[in-house]
């Protein structure tokens, strides 16, 4: 079965997961982010926001990935496939790894929400996305 993938959908999809980390992390919580990290000052070099966007793009193309595999199996399409495909990832993967920082790291459980609660809203958008652009 060969797998069609939309590389623009795959690129757009990983700037607005980036674009909503932007305005998550440094308009909207920025303030609470720092406070519960103890970070004091966030200054993004070229280099980390060049590794952080790479990262952006190889999830994306993992999950649209996913989303394939998962329409195919489900027999879904369109929003709704790519809903389904953003939610279940981020609870089978988003959530249970970032637990660990709470339990084992000893994190404020506001930090996990406030992280888990970005990784929910972008990747349902990212698969809203993918799922709607193929």
């Amino acid at each position: 079965m060969e797998v069609h993938i939309n590389f623009l959908a795959v690129f757009v999809a990983a700037l607005a997961n980036y674009i909503i980390a932007t305005v998550w992390y440094a308009v909207i919580f920025g303030n609470l982010w720092k406070k519960l990290t103890s970070i004091s000052d966030m200054k993004p070099s070229p280099i980390k926001m060049i590794i952080v966007f790479i990262g952006s793009l190889l999830m994306s193309y993992v999950l649209v990935h996913a989303i394939v595999f998962g329409n195919a199996y489900l027999h879904t399409s369109g929003i709704c496939g790519g809903l389904m495909c953003g939610f279940f990832n981020w609870l089978g993967f988003i959530a249970p790894v970032t637990l660990t920082n709470v339990i084992y790291e000893k994190r404020p459980w506001k930090l996990w929400l406030l992280d888990n609660a970005f990784w929910l809203i972008s990747l349902l958008v990212m698969g809203s996305i993918l799922s709607v652009w193929q």
